[in-house]
């Protein structure tokens, strides 16, 4: 065997199988003749894009300005209408300018490369756990290691900043939150934000905040105020996604808000992964931007009013741990049965696929704990949300489970 031969088929990736094709292989052995698929397992849209944005990718995308690179870091009419934008949703003081800004192929992108800029091989990265496996399928690959923070079904899966503050090393170079969470769709207040920022500054790492589903809730205040703190630039790196927002996931066209000096280093990572982002989204989004916020603010109550739905309807014995944005983290009533078990065999026998706690956590969780599962709200409508509950409802006598009450 040649060593080429060798490398691939012993593989040379330090990670595993991708979560949501496992979870699909479950249910193609479903038999349909019991009923339709219900797939609340990826995080997608659930709402095709504007009529008006549809409109204007659709000549955007047929203009011969759309053919060529842009620069490396997205087209600046884009970012200067991000900039306007992101005031708006952070509030008066708010200091983002286009060059603080770079646009990607994709908000995974945008966290590989932020994260190939800051650590290297053997540097650590502290990710709270429930962790959005992606994150740690990068660190895994890039051979950086990956730090768990616990968080709890008590505290309603926020992290600690004081249990945080134990972690860190002279190894330790970033520290990453998601809010609302991917996968317990916690979110977490502006007061825990600054304080994770504070702790951050304070031991100079970067803070990642990767904010993809910010515009899925209806907060009576801002997510956080960093952006209006004169500091920001040393320590902050801020993730967004134009796929869920924007309902545009197929585009792949994501964000980084960070220092213009840290903006210079990604650059070079940037060019190498992606020279530049896809250029007709970018085209279509700049000069229309504004004017889509009334129906993100749509989606976002429907959202609110699904959420609210599936909790109503929610069987007996499964508990909400944790719900907001595209997500609720639910507790299975099957004392013994890991949560990988339950969704294997709800996705082949009775038609639901759900991604399982495991998928988002170290293999060596305790067997007691693994009781929870993550359940998109986003991609299924009211009735289909009803139908999943009513499947729940079932599932102990189908499946031969004795459940709790």
């Amino acid at each position: 065997m040649s060593r080429l031969s060798f490398r691939l088929s012993r593989g040379v990736l330090n990670t595993t199988t991708p979560p949501i094709p496992l979870a699909y292989t479950w249910a193609a052995k479903y038999n349909l003749a019991h009923g339709p698929l219900l797939d609340m397992s990826q995080g997608v849209p659930g709402v095709p894009p504007q009529q008006r944005l549809q409109s204007a990718l659709a000549l955007a995308s047929s203009s011969l300005g759309s053919f060529g690179y842009c620069p490396s870091e997205g087209e600046l009419t884009l970012r200067e209408a991000m900039a306007d934008e992101m005031a708006g949703v952070y509030g008066e003081g708010t200091d983002i300018k286009p060059e603080d800004m770079s646009l990607t192929s994709g908000c995974n992108l945008a966290f590989v490369a932020t994260i190939m800029t800051l650590a290297d091989a053997g540097d650590e990265v502290i990710l709270p756990v429930p962790w959005y496996f992606n994150h740690q399928m990068t660190l895994s690959m890039l051979n950086m290691v990956t730090v768990p923070l616990k968080t709890r079904p008590e505290e309603g899966f926020t992290p600690s900043v004081s249990e945080c503050r134990a972690l860190i090393t002279p190894k330790t170079r970033a520290i990453v939150l998601i809010t609302p969470n991917n996968p317990t769709g916690a979110t977490y207040s502006p007061e825990l934000i600054a304080d994770f920022s504070c702790l951050a500054e304070e031991h100079g790492l970067a803070l990642i905040i990767d904010e993809t589903y910010r515009d899925f809730i209806t907060p009576t205040r801002p997510p956080h105020s960093l952006f209006s703190q004169q500091s920001w630039r040393t320590h902050l790196i801020h993730l967004f996604s134009f796929s869920k927002s924007y309902g545009v996931p197929g585009h792949r066209l994501g964000l980084v808000v960070a220092s213009p000096t840290f903006q210079t280093a990604l650059g070079t990572i940037l060019d190498s992964l992606q020279i530049c982002p896809p250029r007709p989204i970018q085209l279509a989004l700049a000069p229309i931007l504004a004017s889509l916020r009334p129906g993100i603010a749509e989606t976002a109550l429907a959202l609110q009013a699904r959420r609210a739905l599936f909790t109503q309807y929610l069987p007996g014995g499964w508990r909400v741990g944790s719900i907001g944005g595209y997500f609720a983290f639910v507790r299975h009533p099957f004392p013994g049965r890991g949560s990988a078990e339950v969704c294997q065999r709800l996705a082949e026998e009775m038609g639901v696929i759900l991604l399982p706690a495991a998928f988002f956590c170290e293999a060596t969780v305790d067997r007691a704990e693994d009781r929870w599962i993550r359940f998109s709200v986003a991609n299924c409508d009211d009735e289909r949300i009803c139908e999943v509950c009513a499947r729940l409802e079932r599932c102990g006598e189908v499946l031969g489970w004795q459940g709790e009450a």
